[in-house]
């Protein structure tokens, strides 16, 4: 899929799935805006980026803060005068701790939720104007698997996640006038860079069992999936949530 002449604004994409992103649309043609609350490895990205002779702006931004996701806007368009696809996947996890939902309190509730959801509406609210008066545009939300598997002792990260697919589903049904197919992409397995010490070791068999494809999965195995929701192959297709997940059952 070519993407010459779009820009596509990538939200956490200094590290992981984000950083890859970052890579294959640009290597498809797109102007990257590469877009993290740690600037530095936004910087690192872009740099990456204009170093294979693509073309990318490092933004920093606080999804969770209006004015920050308005800025990361105003700072897309004056550097390339559009905004076509935006990718909400800034999300707080590897850094969370597993704890019984008893002892999650009300400020870690409200950070996971704030980054994890209000990001998403706060980022889709920067976005819609621009993409309004164009008549055209993709928003990719990423949600997770653990919404059907209901991860234990990440309550507020599955509640997070969950509001991530029916805002998609609002979302849609409100901008779908304007001609912007707004739809999420639920992935499972996907390992990274980025340590996670969310899951031990011995959690993998158990993960890999619950599998139809009995392997972990990599940044490649989300690319397909998000660049096809970003291209007019999908331009008929809104509301609706992609699972990644190799085929993943769940009792």
């Amino acid at each position: 899929m070519e993407f010459n002449n779009k820009v596509v604004v990538i939200t956490g994409a200094g590290q992981g799935i984000g950083r890859a992103y970052a890579h294959e649309f640009s290597k498809a043609g797109a102007a990257v805006v590469v877009a993290d609350l740690n600037i530095a490895a936004a910087q690192n990205v872009e740099a990456e980026i204009k170093a294979a002779g693509g073309r990318a702006l490092a933004v920093q931004v606080d999804v969770a803060d209006k004015a920050s996701a308005d800025a990361l806007v105003a700072q897309t368009l004056a550097a390339f005068g559009s905004v076509d696809v935006l990718i909400n996947n800034a999300a707080i996890f590897s850094t969370l701790k597993m704890k019984p939902f008893e002892e999650i309190d009300g400020d870690e509730w409200d950070r996971v939720m704030a980054v994890n959801a209000r990001g998403v509406f706060f980022c889709a609210q920067a976005v819609a104007k621009p993409m309004r008066a164009k008549g055209y545009g993709k928003i990719i939300n990423i949600s997770s698997s653990v919404v059907v598997t209901g991860r234990a002792n990440y309550a507020h990260y599955v509640a997070s996640k969950g509001a991530v697919v029916a805002l998609t589903r609002a979302l849609a049904t409100e901008l779908g006038d304007d001609g912007i197919n707004v739809n999420a992409i639920s992935p499972h397995g996907i390992v990274t860079e980025v340590p996670r010490d969310t899951i031990k070791p011995e959690q993998w068999d158990a993960i890999l069992s619950a599998q139809a494809l009995k392997r972990k999965g990599d940044v490649s195995d989300m690319i397909g999936a998000t660049m096809f929701l970003a291209s007019d192959a999908s331009k008929y297709i809104t509301g609706q949530t992609l699972n990644v997940d190799a085929g993943l059952r769940f009792n």
